[in-house]
């Protein structure tokens, strides 16, 4: 009828409405996470501020302790105040808004189009089972790769940010002012810096754990709740198996730049991530800031106070 608006275009404008509004919830959980963020990407390049103490495991076994998460962001606050445990979250924010934006537009010129509704595995047959599982794959791993890709100047920005806390350096402070910084220093190359690992690291754990799933609901997991269950354990496990990658990744992006943290003795220098990898796994330290809570490292590494001002020592821990 003439003056009522077509039905499925409200349903289409509602329907983004929402999809906005998940994910303006999803970055204000990232911006109050941000603190934790940091901590943990100064924990993967290897940076310890704080001493470990004696102490023991769970078991009774003799330890070295080093400060949790929690405990690590409070010395960044101590130092640099409330304001300065969100360093970085500007570029990580626009970031996630470009990766949206570019990677949306991506598929739909890909042909790609979102499904209109995602079934559950329970109401489908093995056919039409492995049809969206194909489908939704398929269009998953489009988004991935061009949001990453669109994404890694702003994430390469963010991280250095960061990075400068190790030796308080004033390069990055502005997301123009770093544009200038890397195109200066290292070209368009440096915009992404440690792309790599971070593809490999999030394509490999996107095919892996959907790939894992549906294999493991058509065969053996029948029941719907037992199928949710599923999801999240094989996504965390395999994201667990892939963290070494994120870790190379951190160090590609410092390494190089003109920041203290991406320079001998602190960081070697590496030809590629291939190399960074190598060099991590030879020291043991390729699985560096896996765990957040209870944080170790072994008796043998000598016991040495880093204050604020001094380089820090790199030591075997998780």
């Amino acid at each position: 009828m003439a003056g009522f608006p077509d039905y499925n275009t409200q349903i289409e404008e509602n329907a983004e409405v929402n999809a906005w509004i998940r994910f303006g919830l999803r970055l204000g959980v990232s911006a109050a996470l941000h603190p934790f963020e940091y901590s943990k990407t100064l924990i993967q390049l290897g940076y310890e501020p704080i001493a470990a103490r004696p102490g023991k495991s769970m078991l009774g076994k003799p330890i070295m302790k080093l400060p949790n998460i929690f405990q690590y962001a409070g010395h960044i606050r101590q130092i640099d105040g409330f304001y300065g445990c969100y360093r970085g979250l500007a570029p990580k924010l626009v970031g996630s808004v470009v990766a949206l934006v570019v990677s949306e537009r991506v598929a739909d010129k890909l042909g790609l189009d979102k499904p209109d509704e995602i079934k559950d595995d329970l109401d489908l047959s093995e056919e039409e089972m492995y049809v969206q599982f194909k489908t939704t794959l398929k269009r998953d791993i489009v988004l991935m790769v061009s949001g990453i890709v669109a994404s890694q100047p702003f994430h390469v920005i963010s991280v250095r940010m960061m990075a400068q806390f190790v030796g308080r350096e004033t390069l990055y402070t502005s997301i123009l002012g770093s544009v200038a910084e890397i195109w200066k220093t290292e070209g368009i190359a440096g915009f992404f810096a440690g792309i790599v690992p971070k593809l490999l690291c999030d394509v490999a754990c996107l095919v892996l754990s959907s790939s894992t799933v549906y294999i493991l609901n058509k065969y053996l997991i029948k029941d719907k709740l037992g199928r949710q269950y599923n999801a999240g354990f094989t996504q965390f496990a395999i994201s667990s198996l892939l963290y070494p990658l994120q870790v190379v990744s951190t160090c590609c992006v410092v390494s190089g730049s003109r920041l203290m943290a991406g320079q001998p003795p602190i960081m070697p220098a590496y030809n590629n991530w291939v190399d960074c990898w190598n060099d991590l796994q030879v020291r043991g330290e390729i699985k560096r800031g896996s765990s957040l809570f209870w944080r170790s490292q072994p008796l043998s590494v000598p016991i040495v106070p880093t204050s604020f001002a001094p380089l820090p020592k790199l030591a075997r821990y998780q």
